[in-house]
């Protein structure tokens, strides 16, 4: 996978040289670069960004610096002879995009190319929409720029890549891989300040802690996330244990329908 992202701050994404990011980039299962889009910049003082028009605060992003780059971008993809190039997502990060959800971190894992666009200052040139694909928000809450969204989202896209994670099935049992939060987990001592590791964990009887896994699953996911409930996978045996356990929710009731 290659993921571009397109910046005025490259020396945010100094995270990107440490932990999994770095491990993924070593082996080669995902390039990522970061570029600075004031290069595309064509006036003397490579200027990015101006004033509003009809007046206002602050600075907007200017259209032709970002389309210069895209174009660039995507040209240098072609001229490779890549037969992938049609696989290229343009993703704007922005507060009015849709929220970026597990989901959406898998369904971009299968993209070959992505190309990140952070928008900064008081916002951007209107006309910039046109050259993304998808617009994605982290949350309901405004930031300096999209610097962190885009770190945020090329984290969750990039550990679910093949061979990225130790464990092949690390990624498949994380919070929200099936809409539901992850169970609780435990290590060494067994015992701490009094708090002991559930015995089921400690029996080696397979079965029953899967059995216990998806039950505490379902419990946390219950009282903390019910909304997710709506749009999980639940079996008449997952309902009932809910049930049982004094859930009574209106997901619960439309899943029951």
């Amino acid at each position: 996978m290659l993921i571009q992202i397109l910046t005025l701050f490259p020396e945010m994404f100094a995270p990107f040289s440490s932990s999994i990011i770095k491990r993924a980039v070593e082996k080669g299962l995902v390039r990522i670069e970061v570029i600075n889009f004031r290069d595309y910049a064509y006036d003397r003082h490579r200027t990015v960004d101006d004033t509003p028009y009809g007046g206002g605060p602050g600075m907007v992003l200017k259209p032709e610096p970002l389309y210069l780059a895209v174009e660039d971008l995507v040209e240098q993809r072609r001229d490779s002879n890549d037969q992938e190039a049609e696989e290229t997502c343009i993703i704007l990060t922005t507060p009015q995009g849709e929220s970026f959800r597990q989901e959406t971190a898998v369904e971009l894992s299968r993209k070959k190319q992505l190309v990140f666009i952070c928008g900064h200052y008081e916002g951007f040139d209107e006309r910039i929409r046109a050259l993304a694909h998808k617009e994605y928000s982290i949350g309901d809450f405004v930031l300096t720029g999209g610097e962190l969204p885009a770190m945020v989202m090329v984290d969750a896209i990039v550990r679910l890549l093949p061979g990225v994670l130790g464990a092949a099935e690390a990624a498949d049992n994380d919070s929200f891989a099936h809409g539901l939060l992850d169970y609780p987990q435990y290590t060494k001592p067994s015992v701490y300040r009094g708090m002991a590791v559930p015995e089921v964990l400690l029996s080696g009887h397979h079965a029953r802690i899967r059995a216990w896994r998806r039950e505490q699953s379902l419990l946390r996911t219950a009282q903390r996330r019910p909304d997710l409930l709506r749009k999980a996978e639940l079996s008449p045996e997952d309902l009932e244990f809910l049930r049982k356990n004094g859930f009574h929710c209106p997901e619960m009731d439309e899943k029951i329908k």
